[in-house]
């Protein structure tokens, strides 16, 4: 365990040297966390004598997403939904559920052995996208405001909408139900993590926001132990709401919203959340190394034509043309259309979803696993590769007009 500990953190420490020099190249460092997962992983140096269904990489992996959900949801500027709406809004409320739905028929004609949780199971978990690995378009000044932030709010949100989804179809795929009795119980079962979820995930953040507030205004913290707290709340939330339960990854994102919504100043949310965006990247590097390690080297030997295909499809097909859809009505024109629909990169969010239904042993959880291996392996180098000379192109080509959506 202890060597383990050293060559992640190790690791950790020498990226943290070279990270800004990488984020200048196309190369995004969820790939070299990965390789290096890999390289360290039983496949190939085996230093790593990793146990996948370890509930210590589930648990990695949930605190992961929990951090990553309540900073996004944080984060998020839903002023957009109100000035500029028509992008994030289509994206999430039509494109997000026609993704899914696609994906899900998709995976049911490819993988005949799947039900149809299993096929929705493996939808879900490759619907949310990661900006983080797009980040030469959200940044970029010369891509209207619109379409970044739109990118931007939509990366924040959809992982917290999956994540009710996710947890249903893993209820259903672990217990299969008949009749109406076995409905009603998973139903209520559902509605008590959402409702639960929800109630500790807003109490909490409210009761958070205003201690800080009166901790500000009284003097009493100081610069260090600023800090913390917003680490420390999204994992209060996260863990009281399992406790009492509830879903900890509705808590953490409903926490996130009202926590980012009460904020007074963006710069100050900016000032508390950044520690919780520092620890969010180390254990968002943690898993990867080790989802290179257990997952990816897996993988490389389950790969099949099937596999190719759907994560072919579903980096295009699958999220192109139901965002095409999505902005049918609005002033985008084709380009535009296109270019929101290719940047939707698969990371984070689908690499904590293939380990959390990795250490439930389903019975196809090997082939979903793989699945959204490959479909990550292959997101991280296409859009690693073009995002920005593809957004050079798209700027050149539209111009940094801004037409308003309506």
């Amino acid at each position: 365990m202890y060597r383990d500990m050293a060559i992640l953190f190790a690791f950790a420490f020498v990226y943290a040297l070279v990270a800004g020099r990488l984020e200048r190249t196309p190369v995004a460092g969820a790939l070299v966390f990965a390789a290096f997962g890999l390289a360290v992983g039983p496949e190939v140096l085996n230093w790593f004598a990793l146990d996948v269904h370890a509930r210590s990489l589930r648990t990695l992996a949930e605190l992961t997403l929990a951090l990553v959900l309540f900073t996004d949801a944080a984060n998020a500027d839903l002023r957009v939904l109100r000035i500029s709406y028509a992008i994030p809004e289509r994206l999430l409320l039509i494109g997000l559920p026609l993704t899914i739905l696609l994906g899900t028929a998709i995976a049911a004609l490819l993988f005949p052995a799947f039900g149809m949780t299993e096929s929705a199971l493996l939808a879900t978990m490759l619907a949310p996208t990661d900006a983080a690995l797009g980040k030469a378009v959200v940044v970029n000044p010369s891509v209207p405001a619109r379409i970044r932030e739109g990118l931007n709010v939509e990366s924040g949100l959809n992982d917290g909408i999956c994540v009710p989804i996710l947890l249903v179809l893993l209820a259903l795929a672990a217990e299969p139900v008949d009749g109406a009795g076995s409905w009603e119980l998973v139903l209520h079962h559902f509605a008590q993590e959402i409702g639960i979820g929800l109630a500790v995930g807003a109490g909490l953040a409210a009761a958070g926001v205003w201690a800080l507030r009166l901790s500000a205004d009284q003097g009493w913290s100081s610069a260090t132990w600023r800090q913390l707290p917003a680490v420390a709340l999204a994992f209060t939330t996260f863990a009281a709401a399992q406790a009492l339960g509830g879903s900890g990854f509705i808590a953490c994102f409903a926490g996130g919203v009202v926590a980012g919504g009460m904020a007074r100043h963006r710069e100050r949310k900016h000032e508390l959340l950044l520690s919780a965006e520092g620890a969010g990247d180390l254990f968002g590097l943690l898993t990867w190394v080790l989802f290179g390690a257990a997952v990816i080297g897996q993988a490389l030997g389950r790969l099949t034509w099937e596999i190719a295909t759907y994560a072919v499809l579903s980096l295009t097909v699958i999220r192109m043309g139901p965002v095409w859809l999505a902005m049918a009505g609005t002033d985008l024109g084709g380009d535009g259309k296109l270019f929101l629909g290719w940047f939707g990169p698969r990371g984070l969010a689908s690499v904590v979803f293939a380990i959390i239904v990795l250490d439930a042993n389903l019975p196809a959880s090997d082939v979903l696993t793989a699945t959204v291996a490959w479909t990550v392996i292959l997101s991280i180098l296409a859009h690693g590769l073009t995002a920005s000379p593809l957004t050079e192109a798209f700027a050149r080509r539209i111009g940094t007009t801004q037409v308003p959506v309506p």
